[in-house]
């Protein structure tokens, strides 16, 4: 299926989406909490990376469509997501989604309202979350990253929280086993404006890989040709 093309009467300028944590989200975590209680056991690395307050880019690899709520559980701070358009085609959708600090964002073509909207999010103070892969791996290793994120960190000067996810790939498939899910926070990459966004994408999906197992790595697995 052909990503969705951005509407001639784009409705997203005239809808509200919040930029700091609304009540519907912190009622929607602690019940999604409670619903993986007894399907996931969580191991957390690398919290003291994650800074208490301020703006940042959360960039995790994208295993499967579980990876929001490991990656939410595991950070004390609300995450506001770049989710591709597709899955907020259903008006009720939409609004919870909002909500819960989502926003649609057209694929496969310059889409200005999303990158805006993800300066906004970042001038406000929060942490915007994205998958630099661009779309879900499904267990098969790190694929080659897009430059999204590298961009917008130069553009606003926002650190890069490195988070790698193992665990959400095997989600009910050892039931009634509880699954566990590791996630790894590495220490803040900060931007630099004379560097390319292409050297800063390779620099966070080294430091993204050399977190994950080696089934993960994909086309990360080889030596990065830095220091880490």
């Amino acid at each position: 299926m052909s990503p969705l093309e951005i509407p001639a009467n784009d409705p997203r300028p005239r809808l509200h989406y919040p930029l700091a944590e609304t009540c519907f989200h912190k009622i929607m975590v602690a019940l999604a909490r409670w619903v993986f209680k007894p399907i996931m056991v969580m191991d957390i690395r690398g919290l003291e990376n994650l800074p208490a307050d301020g703006a940042a880019i959360v960039a995790a690899n994208h295993l499967t469509n579980f990876d929001v709520f490991p990656l939410q559980f595991a950070l004390p701070r609300p995450l506001f997501f770049m989710g591709k358009a597709e899955l907020f085609q259903l008006g009720p959708l939409h609004a919870a989604f909002r909500q819960m600090g989502g926003f649609p964002v057209y694929r496969g073509e310059g889409d200005a309202w999303a990158l805006e909207h993800s300066t906004r999010i970042l001038a406000a103070g929060q942490l915007l979350a994205m998958f630099p892969e661009g779309t879900r791996s499904r267990g098969k290793g790190l694929d080659v990253a897009k430059t999204g994120v590298a961009r917008l960190a130069i553009d606003t000067g926002a650190p890069i929280v490195t988070v790698s996810i193992d665990g959400s790939q095997r989600f009910f498939k050892q039931f009634p086993r509880r699954n566990h899910v590791r996630v790894v926070i590495a220490p803040l990459i900060y931007p630099h404006k004379n560097e390319s966004a292409i050297s800063l994408t390779e620099k966070m999906m080294y430091t993204m890989a050399a977190n994950l197992p080696a089934e993960l790595r994909g086309v990360y697995a080889e030596n990065p040709p830095f220091n880490l």
